[in-house]
């Protein structure tokens, strides 16, 4: 079928993907591409009498081979524009199934500036939110309410109150939090927003919550409205178990809301945690920006708690880089970070992201407020090169935290 066109050299109408593959048993990696490339675009397992000579021009065609690792270009016309699913179903779909692949991860995707364009990005992007929050130089300092579960609503919005007044920008819900028995989500948000109204009074600041949303499509729709109605600017959601679709229905409601939607990763690792089979974040960051994620979480260069398979930098390029004029997506360091890693973090993601403390926040031992206190004395600190430890003489809530998770 002439799928293995190793002479071709795409151009900028062509959607290129790049895979790792392992065939199958007895046989090689050159013939199990072409039926990666076949499955993906325009082929099936036999010849077929309705193929044509004006079909096959849009046969996929893989260009490179080298050792396990091979690129297809895709004509962009067999992809429809502002459709993430049709996207994935083609590229991200049965291809990972057939039996002439033994392993196969889908590393990156090169898109064109049609199919790009034909998506909205973020609505606000870094600069939005920084302008929002009046925050030009330093990282933006997070928190996720912990206990994750049990809470009831106006024990979480106490909890939010304490890390605001503490000195930190966000408080966001848990991936796991939504709406319970025990913590109804228009009353958390009602409650919650109430005393961050009360923070940014007695600071002075900017103070964010973000609710997490995710639900059933028609009940997140709902929920975003009533943030918006009650005075809140920020949603999230869990983007990866809401689904593509659902994703993008939530941009598109948010055209008149016009509120900063936070993209929690939750179950990524069971797309790209195995380097030889999956899809690596890379592709889900791409698609994120382009549907319109603001915030991303994209890990934190092996410092926090999580495995890290991907390059952070990478990740970060991705969401920030000129991409045909899509707004740039903040990136979002989470899980497992204390103040003593402060230094370290923007070492290696720089100072153009959101650092979020869970446990390294509530887990001080003066409590979340002093959590806080030293979270922002950290990062303060950091802007300012100076050694975390001779800033902790002046500032005890930094050196307790110091104290008890060190450096």
């Amino acid at each position: 079928m002439g799928y293995i066109q190793l002479n071709y050299r795409p151009d900028d109408k062509d959607v290129v993907c790049d895979f790792y593959l392992e065939p199958g048993r007895g046989l090689t990696v050159k013939k199990a591409a072409e039926h990666v490339a076949a499955e993906s675009s325009i082929g099936t397992w036999t010849d077929v009498s309705t193929m044509s000579p004006r079909i096959m021009r849009m046969s996929a065609k893989v260009f490179s081979i080298k050792g396990n690792n091979i690129k297809i270009a895709y004509p962009e016309e067999l992809f429809e524009r502002g459709n993430v699913p049709q996207i994935m179903s083609s590229v991200g779909g049965n291809v990972f199934g057939m039996k002439p692949v033994k392993n196969l991860r889908l590393n990156d995707i090169m898109f064109t500036k049609g199919l790009v364009r034909s998506f909205p990005g973020p609505h606000h992007g870094i600069g939005g939110i920084r302008k929002m929050l009046k925050v030009r130089r330093r990282p933006l300092l997070g928190t996720i309410v912990k206990p994750k579960l049990g809470l009831m609503e106006k024990q979480h919005a106490r909890v939010a109150y304490d890390a605001w007044v503490g000195g930190l920008d966000i408080v966001k819900d848990d991936e796991n939090l939504s709406s319970m028995r025990f913590n109804d989500f228009d009353k958390r948000v009602r409650e919650t927003l109430k005393l961050r109204d009360r923070a940014e009074h007695e600071t002075g600041e900017k103070k964010i919550y973000m609710p997490n949303i995710t639900a059933e499509t028609n009940e997140m729709i709902r929920r975003a409205r009533l943030v918006k109605e009650s005075g809140g600017e920020y949603i999230m959601v869990d983007i990866l178990t809401l689904g593509w679709a659902a994703l993008q229905t939530v941009r598109e409601s948010n055209k008149d809301l016009k509120m900063v939607i936070h993209g929690h990763r939750a179950g990524h690792a069971a797309l790209d945690r195995n380097p030889r089979h999956g899809i690596s974040m890379m592709v889900i960051a791409r698609l994120s920006r382009m549907i319109g994620m603001d915030q991303l979480h994209v890990g934190t260069a092996s410092i926090g708690k999580m495995v890290q398979e991907d390059p952070v930098r990478g990740l970060e390029d991705a969401l920030t880089c000129d991409w045909h004029g899509l707004k740039k997506t903040f990136p979002v360091a989470s899980g497992g970070l204390h103040p003593g890693m402060i230094p370290e973090l923007v070492k290696k993601m720089g100072s153009d992201i959101i650092a979020q403390f869970g446990g390294g926040c509530h887990g001080h031992p003066g409590g979340t407020r002093k959590g806080a206190a030293a979270i922002r004395q950290a990062a303060d600190a950091t802007v300012r090169g100076i050694d975390l430890k001779d800033y902790a003489k002046t500032n005890y809530e930094l050196g307790e935290a110091l104290r008890m998770w060190g450096r």
